[in-house]
């Protein structure tokens, strides 16, 4: 009798490892925030943030220096009994770090909204940006939208270009793009999830769209960079220190 037990027990845990996500949730089991996935042949690591999950934006410390790494904004986390469960790269930024378009922080805006036409990936219009309302409440919008709308966040960056727009392709995103790099970007996606990824191999933006589109599920996404792209994932062991970094968007969680 005890040794069934003891078999049913072992089941029920090798079912559990192995289950999808709605059986998960059943059993009240939490899935671990990151996770790498193969889509169409390529290698990205996915981090998602539940609905209201506690999204912030992280630029300058207590001493007013940028905080240019992981490290530091967990370090600074910890000292009010918080962790930071992952973070990546918050879009772009000018060579002192500074971010190169809007930026909100703690609802303090820090740098208006940059729409003066331009060269690179963040002026190819239109371009977009990430926010976060104080109910915690996230989204990804397309610059001129998001201003006429007069969001007020909580915390906003923003980046370019967007990579889908209510569901569609960016106009410029061209299926046979040769340009290969590390790219990491945001979506808004069903269910109210933000998911963040950075892909694990170089990616045309093509490629790194149609993750968004077709495996995330997410209507609207945003471009937020590449070649300097970086992830800290704790649950998977990996802490990117490529260089030091402008602007960083991070899920936080009580206790250390």
């Amino acid at each position: 009798m005890e040794q069934r037990a003891i078999f049913h027990a072992f089941a029920f845990v090798a079912a559990l490892l192995f289950a999808g996500p709605s059986v998960r949730a059943q059993t009240g089991a939490v899935p671990e925030p990151c996770a790498n996935r193969m889509f169409e042949g390529r290698n990205y690591l996915v981090c998602v943030a539940p609905p209201k999950g506690d999204l912030r934006l992280f630029f300058t410390g207590p001493d007013g220096e940028p905080f240019g790494a992981f490290a530091n904004v967990r370090e600074a986390l910890a000292l009010s009994g918080e962790r930071l469960v992952f973070a990546m790269n918050a879009g772009m930024y000018n060579p002192d770090f500074a971010p190169s378009g809007l930026y909100v922080e703690r609802g303090v805006q820090r740098k208006a909204a940059n729409q003066r036409p331009g060269a690179g990936n963040f002026h190819l219009k239109p371009n977009g940006v990430f926010w976060v309302n104080p109910d915690g409440q996230s989204g990804v919008t397309e610059t001129a939208r998001y201003l006429a709308q007069r969001i007020q966040p909580a915390y906003a960056t923003q980046s370019g270009p967007m990579l889908l727009i209510d569901g569609k392709l960016h106009p410029r995103i061209r299926e046979d793009g040769t340009s290969r790099k590390i790219r990491n970007g945001v979506g808004a996606c069903e269910e109210g999830r933000t998911s963040f990824a950075i892909s694990n191999e170089p990616v045309t933006f093509h490629e790194f769209a149609l993750l968004f589109k077709d495996d995330l599920k997410c209507p609207d996404a945003l471009y937020l960079d590449g070649s300097i792209s970086a992830v800290y994932a704790p649950s998977l062991g990996r802490h990117d220190r490529w260089r030091p970094m402008g602007p960083i968007v991070g899920m936080v969680a009580k206790g250390k």
